[in-house]
C-alpha cells in the first residue's frame, strides 16, 4: 500500500485559525513528508534524505516568511521532492501531479522553470545558487525593484569552487537582499562531509567574507524561525544561515543520527525505500501528525491509501555495467601499481567502492570538485602515473571542460570516466541527462570517446585504455540495467575505429553504440525481418569520435540506406562524424542516403519506457522511422 494526505485534509489544517504558526508548520511539514515519501515511492527513485532535512526549512519559509514579491529556490536540487510536496500542499502546484513525480508532463527529477511556472530557476551541478541570487537582484534593482531572494544549499554543495566564488561580490554589492539558508546535514551522496572535505570552521570563513552569518537548529521550527525574524533585520550585507538538520530527519531509522558508530554510508540518500521500509517510515509519519493533532485538539488525520503499482520483471539478460566496470577496475589496479583513481563524492554510484577499499593510498576523493579532480589527475599524469578520474558525465565533462583541454596540451594520459551518461535514466530530468558530451568532448585533441555496448565490452574498454591506448580516453557509461538481447561475436576484438554487426542485412544499416540504443534497434531489426522481411544489418560502433574508413566502406558495400542513432544529441554526436566519414571515405556516395536519429533539444524527464517513446527512440518507432524513409 501507498499513503498520501489530500488537498482538502491539507486546507483542513493550514485554514485553521486556532493552531499558532509554529504548531501548524510543524503538521504541515510532517503532511509534506508523508506526500514526499508516496511521491518518490510512485516514481520509484527521488532523494529522501535530503528532502526531509529541508522540510522545516521549507514549510517555515513558505507558510510565514515569503511575500507574494519575495524569491526563493533550493539550489541543491536534490530536494526537490520535498519542496514540490510543500508546493502541492499550498496549492501553489496543481495537486494531480503528486502522482507525477518524474514522469513525462509531471514534475520532473530536479526543478525546471519550463515545466513548472512557480519554479525560479533550474538547478544543475551544485554552487550556482548564489550567483544566481545576485543576478535577479541586480536584475530586480534596475528594475527598480528591492525584492527579497532565499536560496537554500546543501553543506556539500560549499566544495564547489563556484559558491566561493560568489561570496565577495555580493558584500561588494550591498546584497542585502539575499538570504541563504545552509542545509547544514553533514552528509552528502556517499558518507560524511567532514570525512570528504572538512568544512572546518564554516561560521568563521562566511564571516571572513564579509557576510552576515547566524546557526540556529534548523529541524526546530522555533530556532529557525526566531533566528530568519532576526536575520531579516539585517541591513547592508548578505545573510547566511547555517541551519543545523538531520538527513533523513523525522524517520527515526532514516535519520543519520541513527547511524551506527562504523557506518561509512548513509542509506537514504536516494532511491524509493524498499516496501517494508516505507511501511515502517509512513506508519511513524503519520503517528507523528497524529500526537500533533491530538496536542492542537483537532480530528486525527484522514489518509488516503492506495496500490502500488505492478512492475513487468519479465526480463532477460539484464545487464549491469557500473557493477562490471567495478570488478574490472579492481583487477586491472591490481595488475597496475601506476593507476590512481579519483571521485567527486560518488564512489558507489561510479563504482569505486572495490578499488577504495583495496587500494586506498592510490584513491583520492576530491569532493563535488571536479576542476579540482582533473587539474590533480593532470598533474599525477606528468608525474608518471595514470590517473582515472570519476564522475557523472553530465558534471565531468562540463564543470572540468577547460581541465580536460589542460590536461590534453600536456600531451600526456589520462582516463576519464563518465557514468549516468545519456538520456536515460530519465527520471532526474535534463540536469543528468548528459546528452551533449560527445560534441563537449570529441573535438579536444588526443582524446578518444568510447562507449561499450554490454558488460564484455566494458573489460574490452577499460583494458584498451589502461594498456594499449598511448592516448587519453573518455569512457561514456549507462548507469541503468538494461535488457540487453544480443551477443558480441565470439572473434570480436576492440580495434581503434572499428566496429562489429550485431545482425545482418542489405536492406538497410545502422551504426549506433552503447547498450540502450543497440538493444532497442536489435529488437527493432527482429520485427522488420520477421514481419516485413527486411533486413536491417545493426552495427555495434563503440568509437564516439573516431572512425575508420576503410573498415567503414567495407561495413556498408553496396547498402544506399544508411542510418545513425545517437543516445545523444545530433548536433555534435556520432551520426555527424559518421556521415562526414562516409563523404571522406572511398564510398560511391551516388543514390545513398544518411539518416541521423537522436535528441534535438533538451531532454524531457519521465520513466525510462515513456520518453524512449516520446522521442521515438524505442524499438517500434523505430521500425516504423526506418520503413518510412
Amino acid at each position: 500500500m501507498l499513503y498520501y494526505i489530500n488537498q482538502s485534509e491539507i486546507n483542513r489544517i493550514i485554514d485553521d485559525s486556532s493552531i499558532s504558526a509554529i504548531e501548524k508548520t510543524k503538521i504541515f511539514a510532517e503532511l509534506s513528508r508523508i506526500n514526499t515519501l508516496y511521491m518518490i515511492a510512485k516514481a520509484g527513485s527521488g532523494h529522501i534524505g535530503t528532502s526531509f532535512s529541508s522540510m522545516d526549512i521549507f514549510s517555515w519559509l513558505h507558510l510565514n516568511v515569503l511575500k507574494s514579491d519575495d524569491i526563493f529556490f533550493s539550489s541543491k536540487g536534490h530536494d526537490a521532492p520535498g519542496l514540490y510536496s510543500v508546493l502541492i500542499g499550498l496549492g501553489k502546484i496543481d495537486y494531480d501531479y503528486i502522482h507525477k513525480l518524474r514522469r513525462l508532463n509531471g514534475l520532473p527529477g530536479h526543478p525546471d522553470v519550463s515545466v513548472i511556472p512557480c519554479m525560479e530557476t533550474n538547478t544543475g551541478s551544485l554552487g550556482m545558487g548564489v550567483s544566481k541570487a545576485k543576478g535577479m537582484v541586480v536584475a530586480n534593482r534596475l528594475n527598480g525593484k528591492n525584492i527579497r531572494v532565499y536560496v537554500l544549499t546543501g553543506d556539500g554543495e560549499l566544495q564547489e569552487g563556484q559558491f566561493w566564488e560568489s561570496l565577495p561580490g555580493a558584500v561588494n554589492g550591498n546584497f542585502e537582499e539575499i538570504t541563504v539558508i545552509v542545509d547544514y546535514n553533514k552528509i552528502q551522496s556517499d558518507t560524511w562531509v567532514c570525512n570528504v572535505s572538512d568544512l572546518g570552521d564554516i561560521e568563521a570563513k562566511l564571516t571572513s567574507y564579509g557576510w552576515h552569518v547566524q546557526r540556529c537548529n534548523g529541524n526546530n521550527i522555533e530556532d529557525l524561525s526566531k533566528v530568519i525574524e532576526a536575520t531579516n533585520k539585517v541591513k547592508k550585507k548578505p545573510k547566511i544561515i547555517i541551519a543545523d538538520t538531520i538527513k533523513g530527519y523525522g524517520v527515526s531509522f532514516m535519520e543519520a543520527s541513527a547511524m551506527e558508530n562504523n557506518q561509512e554510508f548513509y542509506k537514504f540518500h536516494s532511491g524509493a525505500l524498499s516496501s517494508k521500509d516505507y511501511e515502517r517510515a509512513s506508519v511513524e509519519l503519520i503517528d507523528n501528525v497524529n500526537r500533533l493533532l491530538d496536542r492542537a485538539n483537532l480530528k486525527p488525520l484522514r489518509i488516503v491509501k492506495t496500490h502500488r503499482e505492478k512492475v513487468n520483471l519479465q526480463q532477460n539478460n539484464i545487464q549491469k555495467l557500473i557493477p562490471e566496470y567495478e570488478k574490472s577496475l579492481n583487477d586491472l589496479g591490481g595488475k597496475h601499481k601506476d593507476i590512481v583513481v579519483l571521485d567527486a563524492d560518488l564512489m558507489i554510484d561510479c563504482g569505486l567502492l572495490s578499488f577504495s577499499k583495496n587500494y586506498p593510498e592510490r584513491f583520492i576523493e576530491c569532493g563535488i570538485a571536479e576542476q579540482d579532480m582533473l587539474s590533480q589527475a593532470g598533474a599525477l599524469a606528468l608525474k608518471g602515473k595514470l590517473p582515472i578520474s570519476h564522475s557523472f558525465s553530465c558534471f565531468l565533462a562540463t564543470r572540468a571542460n577547460e581541465q580536460f583541454y589542460n590536461n590534453a596540451s600536456e600531451r600526456t594520459k589520462c582516463i576519464y570516466v563518465g557514468s549516468l551518461a545519456g538520456l536515460l535514466p530519465s527520471g532526474p530530468g535534463h540536469s543528468h541527462q548528459m546528452v551533449h558530451d560527445i560534441s563537449i568532448l570529441g573535438g579536444i585533441p588526443g582524446l578518444i570517446l568510447l562507449e561499450p555496448s554490454c558488460e564484455e565490452e566494458v573489460r574490452m574498454i577499460l583494458k584498451y585504455a589502461v594498456e594499449d591506448s598511448i592516448q587519453s580516453t573518455y569512457i561514456r557509461l549507462v548507469s541503468i540495467p538494461y535488457e540487453v538481447p544480443y551477443i558480441l561475436p565470439i572473434d570480436y576484438t576492440l580495434e581503434k575505429g572499428k566496429g562489429v554487426a550485431l545482425t545482418k542485412g542489405k536492406d538497410a544499416i545502422v551504426f549506433a553504440y552503447g547498450m540502450v540504443m543497440l538493444s532497442e534497434l536489435y529488437k527493432a531489426s527482429k520485427i522488420l525481418q520477421d514481419k516485413y522481411e527486411f533486413g536491417l544489418k545493426v552495427v555495434n560502433l563503440p568509437w564516439l569520435n573516431y572512425i575508420d574508413k576503410d573498415w567503414l566502406a567495407d561495413e556498408i558495400g553496396v547498402i544506399k540506406n544508411i542510418f545513425t542513432v545517437d543516445n545523444h544529441l545530433i548536433k555534435g554526436g556520432q551520426g555527424q562524424y559518421m556521415s562526414n566519414s562516409i563523404i571522406d571515405s572511398n564510398l560511391n556516395t551516388c543514390n545513398i542516403k544518411i539518416v541521423n536519429l537522436g535528441l534535438k533539444d533538451i531532454p524531457l524527464c519521465g520513466m525510462n519506457d515513456e520518453v524512449l517513446k516520446h522521442y521515438r527512440l524505442d524499438s517500434n518507432s523505430l521500425v516504423n522511422i526506418i520503413l518510412n524513409q
